[in-house]
């Protein structure tokens, strides 16, 4: 492994099943799809599914810019090549205030998947806003995006684990949180999506499908 690639061991844990869960409703047999990947944090998930899906090239972004050798090294050394070099993007930005080197390769409709991993409660609501407009705009007609984390459901956060992780989070910065999917459903319905699955996962954890009508 590269030196310069970061590793923390939430993501190890669940590379395994949130693959197993994408694998599941990905098409992997056309040629030159695209997933965009939103938060790509250290890279180890692009650099776990990117070679499972050689038809699919993966472009990761990140919010911080200290993340992005850790980035380029992972795509680096993908056995299968599909991973693109990293993007700057702050989501919580409205799409036309994106980095003008970002939005020389993002384009509106041309994305058939996007991926976001365990940032909704980690992040201000604003960030989840932009994750839903931005989807809205950049994906497919048909499109899927796919989040990952945990979660409420209509005002019920169960077990009591991550109950605590809430409180802990909200003690950390007042602006983060579990967001309940409820919420989740009234941002998407104004970006053009819908929620199509939710996958329960290991750790009281949720995989979510939303689908662009």
């Amino acid at each position: 492994m590269s030196a310069i690639k970061l590793t923390h061991p939430s993501a190890d844990r669940n590379s395994q099943p949130i693959s197993e869960a994408l694998l599941s409703q990905v098409d992997k047999q056309t040629p030159n799809l695209r997933l965009l990947e939103i938060a790509s944090g250290s890279g180890q998930h692009a650099g776990f599914l990117a070679p499972l899906l050689p038809n699919i090239r993966f472009q990761t972004t990140e919010y911080a810019r200290q993340n992005f050798d850790s980035l380029s090294a992972y795509a680096a050394d993908c056995a299968t090549g599909n991973i693109c070099p990293p993007l700057f993007v702050d989501i919580s930005q409205e799409l036309p205030h994106w980095e003008a080197s970002t939005l020389q390769q993002v384009k509106s409709d041309s994305y058939d998947y996007m991926l976001n991993c365990n940032m909704m409660h980690i992040s201000p609501w604003s960030c989840s806003v932009g994750l839903f407009r931005a989807a809205g705009q950049l994906l497919k007609p048909g499109g899927k995006l796919f989040t990952y984390g945990p979660y409420a459901q209509d005002g019920q956060l169960t077990p009591q684990s991550n109950v605590d992780f809430d409180a802990d989070l909200r003690r950390r910065n007042s602006t983060w949180g579990i967001r309940d999917i409820r919420d989740l459903k009234l941002l998407a319905e104004t970006n053009g999506l819908k929620l199509d699955r939710v996958t329960d996962m290991p750790s009281n954890n949720k995989f979510l499908t939303w689908l662009k009508f």
